[in-house]
């Protein structure tokens, strides 16, 4: 073999071996594949941890439940390892995050500064996540109330409807504002709400274009405090300490950005929508006077302050968590 031959084989060998270490990771999600957050959120992140492992580490995003269907199980396709990340609301798997749900309760956080103060205090979250690596967490914009038929004017035109909830702890929000809370994923809404299974659901504008929950939307109730629902990017644990020392802080370091950044998309798109949805005929937006916001704090004050007595009852440190994301 020529000495120029010889180098080539040398070469390509070298390239064979720097491919066998690089590590696609795969990214599910089961929101649509048209959702804002691909672009937003998804594409830096990958490109993020390409850059910094030098092409050792690359993404590639499953959207549409391609990983398999329904938003509740994503977090066990994660410990299974059919998936390396999943995106997914920590709300679906409530048991398993009880601190965690803390921040989603009215007057824990404020939506624009509510993601800083996460990301600040992840460290107090860890006991958490100790099956899973939490890759990135943020509050998306507030849940509003959008109706289907009825208009909800006053604390007691929710008496006996059926509202959609996102969690454990905002049903017994809307349960105290007298309405009976029905656990359900986003996805299924549309129908839910088309078909008259229920009478609204309790979440945030983004959802009025991102799944299309205008069309069967005739008015959104806002003003009240109300919860603000997490979403989180969680890693298979061994999958991720599998990795380089580098690897893995590139991981980290792109998770806190893409928790900025998804945080800061979710209220510039769910302002959009929110406008939008006004400006549409036959729609309506429905600000709640002072006094029937004060009727809805009132109900759902004694809600909030249980909740937190009951983790803290649990042995975790509720009271601190609270007071740190709310800056006391």
């Amino acid at each position: 073999m020529t000495i120029a031959k010889t180098f080539a084989a040398a070469t390509l060998a070298m390239g064979l071996a720097q491919g066998a270490l690089a590590e696609e990771l795969k990214l599910a999600d089961f929101q649509p594949p048209t959702h804002f957050i691909v672009d937003s959120v998804y594409t830096p992140f990958g490109e993020a941890i390409s850059q910094a492992t030098d092409g050792d580490v690359t993404l590639r995003v499953y959207m549409g439940g391609e990983l398999g269907p329904g938003p509740a199980e994503q977090y066990n396709r994660v410990l299974d390892g059919v998936t390396d990340i999943a995106f997914s609301l920590p709300g679906y798997t409530a048991s398993s995050f009880p601190m965690t749900l803390l921040a989603e309760l009215p007057g824990v956080l404020t939506a624009e500064t509510g993601t800083q103060a996460i990301v600040d205090n992840l460290d107090m979250l860890a006991p958490e996540y100790r099956r899973a690596q939490l890759v990135g967490l943020w509050n998306n914009a507030p849940n509003l109330l959008l109706m289907g038929s009825r208009e909800v004017d006053s604390l007691d035109d929710l008496a006996g409807l059926n509202i959609r909830v996102p969690s454990r702890n905002a049903g017994l929000i809307v349960q105290a504002w007298g309405a009976n809370p029905v656990s359900m994923p986003a996805p299924e809404i549309y129908n839910a709400m088309q078909t008259g299974v229920i009478d609204g659901a309790m979440i945030d504008a983004t959802t009025l274009g991102a799944f299309r929950l205008a069309e069967v939307t005739q008015s959104v109730t806002m003003g009240m405090d109300t919860t603000i629902s997490l979403f989180f990017m969680v890693m298979n644990r061994d999958t991720f300490e599998g990795l380089s020392d580098d690897a893995q802080a590139a991981i980290v370091e792109a998770g806190r950005t893409a928790s900025l950044t998804g945080s800061a998309q979710w209220l510039e798109v769910a302002a959009r929508a929110l406008a939008a949805f006004e400006s549409t005929d036959g729609k309506t937006v429905i600000t709640l006077s002072p006094e029937e916001a004060a009727r809805f704090n009132e109900a759902s004050a004694p809600v909030v302050e249980q909740i937190i007595a009951e983790t803290e009852a649990n042995g975790i440190p509720a009271q601190a968590y609270v007071a740190a994301l709310r800056g006391e």
